[in-house]
């Protein structure tokens, strides 16, 4: 049977303690197990699987161990795993591909069935305000990395932990502001200078869509916070493109 489809998932926030975490991990791990690996052709991951992922030497975060073990097992079944960084979960190093998880960076062009798509997590892409674009810098910068790695691992987790929850309740959710966003000016600059049929991204909590004027698509996958398995997936026998979940339209 011809390997045709290609899933597409985002922000399931792996470890984060609000919304039931065991169940919200429990879904993801059925989503994961009932693909139809003999017709699955890849898997995307789009970033923030983990809300926390931070790899030391020797030490790999517990949360989400289950999850491991299935995308090793459909990796094992020849199906092709990619993995973006999103800004919860960038501090990964090499444990994924240990596995044959292959890492991609953003913004990734890929091309399945004849179509052209860009992938990433989105945040960042287009700019930000400068608090933001600071954070990304200390994020990103090795003396920070190498001086957080001096944490013991048990306090090192639970003081990310207590600040991504503080982060989200403190926030709440966030709404796409359509046109206006600069994720979405940046699609339209790139529509104008390539061809891309399908732009996705996760990193805004928000499940929206709309045709550009280039005729791309482009699309924000949901979060995985209040239940279902939102999902998008392309058959590249059909250039089919459907999606598990309701969306807005700007």
């Amino acid at each position: 049977m011809a390997r045709t489809l290609v899933y597409f998932v985002s922000d399931v926030h792996l470890g984060l303690s609000l919304h039931d975490p065991q169940e919200r991990e429990a879904r993801f791990l059925h989503f994961l197990r009932t693909l139809p690996v003999e017709r699955t052709k890849a898997l995307y991951l789009l970033g923030d699987i983990w809300d926390f992922w931070y790899e030391y030497r020797d030490v790999v975060p517990r949360e989400g161990a289950r999850v491991v073990a299935a995308l090793t097992a459909l990796v094992d079944a020849g199906v092709e795993v990619y993995f973006f960084e999103g800004n919860h979960d960038m501090w990964c190093y090499s444990f994924f591909e240990s596995l044959g998880i292959r890492k991609l960076s953003q913004p990734a062009f890929v091309t399945e069935g004849g179509k052209t798509f860009c992938l990433g997590h989105g945040d960042g892409l287009g700019g930000g305000s400068f608090s933001f674009r600071l954070l990304q810098a200390v994020f990103h910068s090795r003396l920070c990395r190498a001086l957080f790695s001096t944490l013991h691992p048990t306090l090192a987790f639970r003081l990310a932990q207590c600040w991504s929850r503080s982060k989200r309740e403190t926030h709440g959710n966030y709404r796409f502001r359509g046109t206006e966003e600069p994720l979405y000016r940046f699609a339209a600059r790139l529509a104008g200078e390539r061809r891309v049929d399908y732009f996705l991204f996760g990193h805004y909590h928000d499940a929206v869509g709309a045709q550009m004027p280039s005729g791309a698509q482009f699309r924000l996958l949901p979060d995985w916070m209040h239940g279902g398995e939102p999902y998008a997936c392309f058959d590249t026998a059909t250039s089919s493109f459907a999606l598990n979940y309701a969306e807005r339209c700007f």
